[in-house]
């Protein structure tokens, strides 16, 4: 049992209360529980396990801790299986629709007699959704927007989670005699944001054995197919996972073809049969004469290409960039000396600046800038402009105890509606680093968004422009701007544009950084951390950087402290 599916069950009981109109401080709780569990890096199964008082857990009272143990020994727990009853069924699946929430589907499951995603898409589609009290034509439309966002979204899972799941899998199959290696392939090696099931190749040393010892994993919910090739079977959160047996002198084929993309192998696939050859996932052949295919490197070398990095095995350009020795030297998560965002108790982060400033210091960064909210993010405790000068202060007072750490004072400040800043231009002036973002007015014209976003870069104030399409992945869509204008107006003002780490943003996605580099645009990367566990983030951010086509030098965060500050003092 993965942290991540005990907090989906805490939060499907806050989820199940607010139906049912409970109370806000009880629900609040639940969330909060469901936060901390997800957020945690050790897993909870292996503290409990080792003794440890969950209690003592931020936000985990006794009663949590007892349905913790409660899930980890059943699968589930009293209290969720008694509000299932007490709910129709399918009512905790609108709430998961952007924006819609437990008061406005209770409304419509009243109203409407809707129980479903697809009965509130067909009353929408009708245009009964409008004829709802407190609804109207811009709600509705807003509803299937929102049934949109989510279905496009439906069977994947975050690649956080995924990653989750290949950490505990990882965990099982090391412990395996049967086994002698395993990888992961599919969507997951390639780092995409999300990820539909789990392709692991595995070398036995027994077929029958190894398929059995792998059967033991204790987070299987069914078993879908136990053969001679491979095993699938469904986890408890729903996953699907493929065990494919390989040998040796296949491994590397399988292991490129089972990585894809599938147009990326056809790409390949065209090369071969140019000389007559065929490829497969057991090797590049010659008639029957294998030609390579224990590792991947030899059938790239075969085919006169470069070996591919898997995050741009997508069918974009990398191919031809292949074959004339042109691919980039794409950034590395050891390439990276500072994050550029992250929040401290001063806004709506649960750590001290001293807490960050030491996380940071002890990942080995040489500086790390904090940039709490702007006072436009009232839900966050956002500074104004006497309280950001006072956290600067404090910021540079905590810089001074801490050697060898650059620890800049920085702002997260909103961008409003009319595109100025906002804190005082004085204000922002003081700080060594500006983050701009925009979280809310979000439903503005896309001329309106744009002139707003470039004003912001115009400024002369901001220094790179945070999660810059403000998307919720599989929640909220992102905004709707000229991105080739947004991209003129940083290339022209030397503002970057930020590569958000959070598992549910990474924004700004992968095909837009190319395009964005491709534009003169330059990055930085920003955990934008809440708490010291978020700094992890980071090789998520890494992920979307490398798939799109980035290297050492497109990205700030590379720089040594000296050049960082040269390079500031240079755009000042």
């Amino acid at each position: 049992m993965e942290n991540s599916r005990i907090a989906d069950i805490f939060d499907e009981i806050a989820d199940l209360l607010e139906l049912q109109g409970g109370d806000a401080f009880r629900i609040r709780s639940y969330r909060n529980a469901a936060r901390t569990v997800r957020d945690l890096p050790e897993r909870l199964a292996d503290l409990a396990a080792d003794g440890r008082d969950l209690s003592e857990l931020p936000h985990i009272g006794e009663s949590s801790a007892r349905k913790i143990h409660e899930i980890l020994d059943t699968g589930t727990c009293r209290r969720v299986e008694e509000l299932r009853k007490d709910v129709p069924p399918g009512l905790p699946e609108l709430m998961r629709v952007p924006n819609l929430g437990p008061r406005k589907a209770m409304m419509l499951h009243e109203a409407l007699g809707v129980t479903s995603i697809d009965d509130l898409r067909r009353a929408a589609e009708a245009h009964r959704v409008r004829t709802v009290a407190g609804f109207g034509a811009r709600t509705e439309q807003k509803v299937l927007e929102g049934i949109q966002t989510l279905q496009s979204a439906a069977g994947r899972v975050l690649y956080r989670q995924a990653d989750e799941y290949v950490h505990a899998l990882a965990r099982h199959l090391d412990g395996l005699d049967s086994v002698k290696r395993w990888v992961v392939a599919g969507s997951f090696r390639r780092g995409k944001e999300t990820v539909g099931d789990l392709d692991l190749l595995v070398e036995p040393r027994d077929r029958a054995a190894a398929a059995e010892q792998i059967l033991r994993f204790e987070d299987i919910d069914r078993v879908d197919l136990r053969g001679q090739e491979k095993v699938t079977v469904r986890l408890t959160g729903g996953l699907q996972v493929d065990f494919r047996f390989v040998e040796a002198d296949a491994f590397g084929a399988a292991w490129l073809y089972f990585t894809g993309s599938k147009a990326h192998n056809i790409s390949l696939r065209r090369i071969a049969q140019e000389h007559d050859w065929k490829l497969n996932e057991y090797g590049l052949f010659k008639g029957d004469n294998r030609l390579a295919g224990n590792d991947e490197e030899s059938i790239y070398h075969r085919l006169n290409l470069a070996w591919v990095p898997p995050e741009l095995r997508e069918d974009r350009g990398e191919i031809d960039a292949a074959a004339s020795d042109a691919l980039p030297s794409l950034i590395e998560l050891s390439d990276v000396r500072g994050d550029l965002q992250g929040h401290t108790t001063a806004s709506d982060g649960t750590a001290s600046i001293e807490e960050m400033a030491m996380a940071a210091k002890e990942r080995g960064y040489e500086f790390y800038a904090i940039t709490d909210h702007s006072k436009r993010v009232t839900m966050a405790g956002g500074l104004d402009d006497e309280r950001c000068r006072r956290h600067a202060e404090a910021i540079r007072e905590a810089n001074e105890r801490i050697p060898g750490l650059w620890l800049m004072a920085g702002i997260e400040v909103d961008i409003l509606k009319t595109g100025k800043l906002d804190l005082k231009d004085k204000t922002l002036e003081q700080l060594d680093w500006v983050v701009a973002s925009v979280h809310y007015d979000r439903n503005l014209s896309k001329k309106d968004m744009t002139d707003r976003l470039v004003r912001a870069v115009r400024s002369g104030l901001v220094h790179t422009i945070g999660h810059p399409l403000g998307r919720i992945i599989g929640q909220r869509e992102p905004l709707d701007f000229d991105l080739d204008a947004v991209f003129s107006a940083c290339a022209e003002a030397g503002v970057r544009m930020e590569v958000n780490g959070q598992p549910d943003r990474l924004d700004l996605p992968d095909t837009l950084c190319r395009q964005g580099r491709d534009a003169g645009v330059r990055f930085t990367l920003g955990t934008d951390a809440h708490k010291v566990q978020d700094l992890a983030f980071m090789r998520f951010g890494i992920n979307v950087a490398r798939r799109g086509w980035l290297r050492k030098g497109d990205v700030l965060n590379t720089l040594t402290v000296r050049q960082l500050r040269k390079e500031l003092t240079r755009r000042a």
